[in-house]
């Protein structure tokens, strides 16, 4: 047996030290956290029963590009008897002759379960939309993954995803009854190594190929919205009424984190 004296065991304990800092950096590296740069925000519930600021931008005067026939505007937002109206109607603002309503997180959200309570829009040319989203105005890539309903065809969801700007992902669900006669609950679990969309707590579609799966935390949108030139993708637009999008509940509940309500897909994730 070898005795140590005190310098040894000092010697030892700053090796040991330094050894598992090191191991401890390895590990965060690697962490879901540490992927997605600027990740802050944490798991919610939001339920209406006020529009929370310290959570929720709402879009105002202005709009995304040529495609898009609406102006966001406040207006078209309301919270009321615990739920959320976006509404689409005719009313001059900025360079365009309809209004349109879409709110967003102030913070970016990273893996975990994503879920929405919503009864969509009707009339064709109109998109209503749950998505996540970042790209070049937050100095980061175009990374994206939607839930959209196309009022031309209410009774199909589009599922979809886009990485570094490439989309391409297209992938149509049935609604049965029809997206905007009730409520249905659409969620997504976004994982590092998969993405999974459910619908109604069902599984429908799941994607594992690593160029599909956006890597970019995310800020997470609703939105009503038209167009007069995107025929072919969203119908040609019709107006003839204000349209509305109900929303009754947004949640995110972060990777690791406890299921948050009874019927939370987060709750039957194995």
């Amino acid at each position: 047996m070898i005795k140590k004296t005190k310098k040894d065991e000092t010697t030892m304990f700053k090796q040991s030290h330094s050894f598992l800092a090191a191991a401890a950096v390895v590990a965060s590296l690697a962490s879901p956290v540490f992927a997605q740069e600027g990740a802050t925000g944490t798991s919610f519930v939001e339920e209406f029963d006020a529009l929370n600021p310290a959570i929720w931008y709402v879009s105002d005067g202005w709009n995304n590009g040529t495609h898009q026939n609406c102006t966001w505007s406040k207006q078209q937002v309301k919270v009321d008897d615990g739920k959320l109206t976006l509404t689409f109607e005719q009313r001059e603002a900025g360079e365009r002759q309809f209004v349109c309503g879409e709110i967003q997180t102030k913070k970016r959200f990273g893996y975990g379960t994503y879920e929405v309570r919503m009864k969509t829009a009707d009339g064709s040319g109109l998109n209503s939309a749950f998505f996540t989203y970042i790209g070049p105005t937050d100095k980061k890539d175009h990374d994206e993954i939607d839930f959209e309903v196309l009022g031309k065809n209410p009774a199909k969801v589009q599922l979809n995803q886009y990485v570094s700007a490439k989309g391409g992902n297209e992938k149509l669900v049935d609604v049965s009854g029809g997206a905007n006669s009730e409520f249905n609950d659409y969620a997504f679990v976004w994982e590092k190594d998969r993405l999974r969309y459910y619908l109604n707590g069902q599984l429908v579609h799941e994607v594992t190929e690593p160029a599909k799966l956006p890597v970019n935390a995310q800020k997470i949108f609703v939105s009503l919205w038209g167009t007069d030139t995107l025929k072919d993708w969203m119908g040609a637009f019709s107006y003839s009424k204000p349209s509305t999008l109900q929303v009754d509940r947004i949640a995110f509940t972060a990777e690791g984190d406890a299921c948050q309500w009874a019927g939370s897909v987060a709750c039957i994730l194995n």
